[in-house]
């Protein structure tokens, strides 16, 4: 599995219902097609998505962002920077959580100071800004990678009621 990886998979939860083809995730989160049949192709060796690769099994997928993703995918937040909110500087955590510290994926069109959380593919705050769900669903998963106990205990929660 590479970061990405776990972008296109939320983003595809991100699309609900709505159909879609791997040009419209790759057009929606500005990667190349072939990026999006090669990261399917190791979802579907992973049992991550369906052997259509067109369902992502969400239980296995919130397992690993929970007990996985800080340890494949670490991160330690650096310099303040510009850019756009994630962790729990993003909704829906910053509505229940209240910091002095404020995390964001690095980005010069980004409207928000921050420490520098870098994200799991360099066009995600882009894509972010263009979809609200789909940042919804990346910050939760920075949240994981990145927060207390108190953060990744909220995350679960929201990323468990998404995923229904």
């Amino acid at each position: 599995m590479r970061p990405h990886d776990i972008v296109i998979l939320l983003k595809i939860i991100a699309k609900g219902d709505e159909p879609w083809f791997n040009k419209d995730l790759a057009n929606e989160l500005h990667i190349s097609q072939s990026e999006v049949s090669e990261s399917l192709n190791r979802s579907k060796i992973a049992r991550l998505v369906s052997g259509d690769k067109k369902d992502v099994f969400k239980l296995a997928l919130l397992d690993f962002l929970t007990h996985g993703l800080r340890y494949v995918y670490p991160e330690r937040p650096s310099s303040s920077v510009r850019g756009v909110p994630t962790s729990h500087s993003a909704p829906p955590l910053n509505k229940v959580i209240e910091s002095k510290q404020d995390y964001v994926w690095p980005y010069a069109l980004g409207s928000h100071r921050g420490f520098a959380i870098e994200p799991l593919h360099p066009n995600v705050p882009k894509a972010c800004l263009e979809d609200p769900k789909l940042h919804e669903l990346l910050a939760l998963a920075d949240a994981l990678r990145v927060g207390r106990a108190r953060e990744r205990n909220l995350a679960f929660q929201e990323l468990a009621k998404l995923f229904k």
